[in-house]
């Protein structure tokens, strides 16, 4: 039927920061923005999560008024920022990212997890969701989303965009293309 890929609510950091797989907590919002979360989504069958807390605490705070359990899926957290992990953006040296925008796919100056390997771990384990007999939902983040709308080869779903607390949700034929 239908795969829902959810973002996590605000983190407890200050933006500018590159974050990937860094664990971290949920911002003082948290409350507020998991309620509207609720009522905003649809129904679900299941629901996946990040292993990292932002994504976590969502998930469990959804399964808990839906009645539904959660899993825990490693494939479904952030991109490892390697040695940029918590610090700013404007303190990355521009000579990795003019590297890293060369090859965008491939390239890895900061020595963690290309976009090549995200996207292979990602589109990995969507392929588990493949079932036109339920309604899934992935309780992730911007990266991996924006993963899922790629494919191996193109650098193309990276351009979307999607705040925090907010969802996208894909069709079975969008699942069965990628």
């Amino acid at each position: 039927m239908a795969l829902t890929l959810l973002r996590h609510t605000t983190p407890a950091i200050a933006s500018g920061i590159c974050y990937g797989m860094t664990d971290l907590d949920v911002a003082e919002t948290f409350a507020a923005e998991a309620r509207d979360v609720v009522a905003a989504l649809p129904p679900p069958d299941r629901i996946a999560t990040s292993p990292l807390t932002r994504c976590r605490l969502l998930a469990k705070h959804i399964g808990e008024a839906m009645n539904l359990p959660v899993t825990i899926d490693e494939r479904l957290r952030e991109m490892d920022f390697g040695t940029w992990e918590g610090l700013p953006w404007s303190d990355i040296p521009r000579a990795e990212l003019d590297q890293w925008a060369a090859d965008f796919l491939h390239a890895r100056p900061h020595g963690g997890e290309s976009v090549a390997t995200l996207t292979a771990r990602v589109q990995a384990a969507l392929a588990e969701w493949d079932d036109n007999q339920s309604h899934g939902l992935i309780v992730t983040h911007a990266g991996v989303i924006k993963a899922a709308l790629a494919s191996e080869a193109t650098a193309q779903g990276y351009n979307t965009s999607i705040g925090f607390g907010r969802f996208i949700t894909l069709r079975e034929d969008f699942l069965h293309d990628h």
